[in-house]
């Protein structure tokens, strides 16, 4: 995941560090503090002895929160998109291939039958989404 931080995006403020250092640390505004406009995020660095390092130290922890961020975002996105997962056990499968005495393709969950197995087996599946797709959206009214 790539993350562009725009600088018209960022608000830098700069200040004297504080801890060990003696009279360089007291004197020299050296610490960074970053914070990342539009997601309110804020991270500061006094690790280095100049400004610009810690800039650059700021900048890629600011980095690595954003794609965190992002990342977390996509992964919801997928559980979205994979929708509802049952349980892998006997007798939870959703749909039933009939090949003999006779031929039949039955979902389970909607009830729909189709007797050409054949055409089921090269992908003609229309029916059994048109099926689903009917009971979703009668649910999602059910629940409105």
């Amino acid at each position: 995941v790539d993350v562009e931080i725009r600088d018209e995006d960022i608000k830098m403020d700069v200040y004297r560090a504080s801890g060990a250092g003696g009279q360089k640390v007291n004197k020299t505004s050296s610490a960074v503090r970053l914070t990342h406009i539009p997601t309110g995020i804020v991270v500061s660095c006094q690790i280095e002895r100049s400004q610009h390092q810690n800039r650059e130290v700021a900048m890629r922890m600011l980095k690595s929160k954003l794609v965190e961020i992002k990342e977390r975002e996509n992964l919801e996105k997928i559980d979205d998109i994979k929708g509802d997962q049952k349980e892998i056990a006997w007798g939870s499968q959703i749909r039933s291939y009939v090949f003999m005495p006779y031929t039949m393709a039955k979902d389970h969950r909607t009830g729909f039958e189709m007797g050409n197995i054949n055409a089921v087996m090269d992908g003609e599946i229309d029916g059994f989404i048109n099926a689903y797709l009917k009971m979703k959206s009668v649910e999602g009214a059910e629940n409105q």
